[in-house]
């Protein structure tokens, strides 16, 4: 690993603890010697990063500090290359142009040397069979999901027979060849999964739901994914 490598990922260490991280610990992590990392924090802090802290005792990172996005590896730059383009795969047309806008920031802030690693990197992803929703706007129905806001709509089973329901939607399944909005629905008092493709309308209701504190998506988590709807 490089040494500018794994300055920043001493820091990235320090930011998602919880608690004082000892040296030991770090080298453990990086696979390095204590003594190498007594180096880097030394290092860091002579860069005005504002580790606190003392050998023995741990080191933690001062609240507030930030790193620019222009810090990446090579792997982390391809990930988000191969990661904006599976979300092609979607079918979600919001969720794209927030892909591609990423793929745009992240190509003007990265050094010179990793631009060709989006941009032009040697990646292919297949379109995928996801079918595409005609009834329902993705968008919304994740805005929903954030804001724990009900939904009506008009659904269509497997044989085609046609129901109209109020659901709370509580998460979004992708795969690779269906998309699922996971619910918990008042027509059936339980939890169902609903293909997008077969949502023939949707409206965004003004009522609301109670998340309980995330109960719902995990108690939908547990459940098969293949769940039908009806």
């Amino acid at each position: 690993m490089r040494r500018s490598d794994r300055l920043f990922d001493i820091i990235q260490r320090l930011r998602t603890a919880t608690k004082p991280t000892t040296a030991a610990m770090l080298a453990q992590e990086l696979e390095v010697t204590p003594r190498t990392v007594y180096r880097d924090i030394a290092t860091l802090q002579a860069r005005r990063v504002p580790i606190d802290g003392a050998a023995g005792v741990g080191y933690v990172l001062r609240k507030g500090f930030d790193l620019p996005p222009l810090m990446f590896t090579i792997d982390e730059v391809e990930a988000i290359a191969v990661g904006a383009r599976l979300v092609r795969r979607l079918r979600d047309p919001k969720l794209q142009e927030a892909a591609n806008a990423v793929l745009a920031k992240v190509t003007a802030v990265v050094p010179e040397r990793l631009r060709p690693h989006i941009a032009d990197a040697p990646i292919w992803v297949s379109s995928g069979m996801t079918a595409e929703a005609h009834g329902a706007d993705l968008a919304a129905v994740r805005a929903a999901i954030r804001n724990s806001a009900k939904l009506y709509i008009s659904y269509a089973d497997e044989k085609g027979r046609r129901t109209n329901r109020t659901i709370w939607p509580i998460a979004m399944a992708y795969y690779v060849d269906v998309t699922l909005v996971g619910a918990w629905c008042e027509l059936r008092g339980d939890y169902r999964n609903f293909r997008v493709e077969r949502i023939q309308s949707s409206k965004v209701l003004d009522e609301h739901f109670d998340q309980d504190g995330g109960r719902l998506f995990r108690e939908w988590s547990a459940l098969p994914k293949e769940r039908p709807a009806a």
